[in-house]
């Protein structure tokens, strides 16, 4: 599969954040102006976010009216439920699930 150039940014940025924190996930965002977002998961004692909820949070926080694309790199098989609905929610046509080396799933 040929990624638009685009959407192999988010994907590059989500490795990033994943790789910068040695976090189990990380995950980007692109809203409808085109501006980016990455995070990554957060796992503490009284607070456990997906990376995917964490950079949508960023992007609605930052003003973000609604979503083109998300990807989440992780060593998981796919997106949880949970994932998948707050980007729907946000009217994303895309959902990339990559690998820690980059590589689209499913």
């Amino acid at each position: 599969m040929t990624l638009d150039p685009e959407d192999s940014k988010i994907i590059t940025l989500a490795r990033a954040a994943r790789a910068r924190n040695g976090a189990r996930e990380g995950a980007a965002v692109r809203d409808e102006t085109g501006r980016t977002y990455s995070a990554t998961s957060v796992e503490l004692s009284s607070l456990r976010l997906s990376a995917v909820q964490v950079a949508v949070a960023m992007a609605v926080s930052s003003g973000a009216q609604s979503l083109e694309a998300a990807a989440l790199v992780t060593e998981g098989e796919h997106a949880g439920e949970a994932d998948e609905a707050v980007v729907r929610e946000l009217g994303a046509k895309a959902l990339f699930v990559a690998g820690p080396d980059g590589t689209l799933r499913g």
